[in-house]
C-alpha cells in the first residue's frame, strides 16, 4: 500500500489534476484521494484558537470551514511544484476561476508563506480573521505542540 501511494504522490507532482475535493483542515484538500497542501499559505491548525475581543475562538476551525465552503464552489483544479517538510504535494489550486490560496488570505484565515503579500496587507488594514484579534503563527502552533 505505501508503494501505492509514493506512486500517486509522484504522479501527482507530474500532473495537473481536477476533481471534487473536500478540505481536511484549512490549507490542505484532500483531491482524488490524496492530501494536496495550498502553496504560499499557512491556515491555523484544527486544535488551534486565537483571541478575537477578548474571547478564545477555533480559528483553525473556522479556517477549514472556510475552505471547506469554497470547495463546494464547483471542481477544483491543481498545478503542483514541489513538497512540503510532510512531504505532502504543493499546490495553486483554484475553483471557479478562484485562487484558493489568495482566497483564505484575503479572508484573513490563512497567513502569507511565500506568496499572496498583497492579500495578507489587505486582511491586515481590514482586520479580517486572524488580524482581528491575536494569534499565533501557525509555525509557531506546531512548533509548540509537536506530538
Amino acid at each position: 500500500m505505501l508503494a501505492g501511494l509514493a506512486v500517486l504522490a509522484d504522479w501527482l507532482l507530474k500532473e495537473d489534476i481536477s476533481g471534487t475535493a473536500r478540505a481536511a483542515d484549512g490549507d490542505t484538500l484532500v483531491l482524488d484521494g490524496a492530501h494536496v497542501r495550498l502553496k504560499g499559505m499557512d491556515a491555523p491548525e484544527l486544535a488551534q484558537t486565537c483571541t478575537r475581543d477578548g474571547k478564545d475562538w477555533p480559528c483553525g476551525r473556522e479556517a477549514k470551514a472556510a475552505l471547506a465552503a469554497a470547495l463546494k464552489r464547483g471542481a477544483v483544479a491543481c498545478t503542483f511544484s514541489e513538497r512540503d517538510d510532510y512531504d505532502r504535494p504543493l499546490a495553486q489550486c483554484t475553483v471557479a476561476g478562484a485562487d484558493l490560496g489568495a482566497l483564505m488570505v484575503r479572508q484573513g484565515l490563512a497567513v502569507a508563506f511565500g506568496a499572496y503579500h498583497a492579500e495578507e496587507a489587505e486582511a491586515r488594514a481590514a482586520r479580517r480573521g486572524l488580524w482581528a484579534g491575536s494569534f499565533q503563527r501557525p509555525a509557531g502552533y506546531r512548533a509548540d505542540h509537536r506530538r
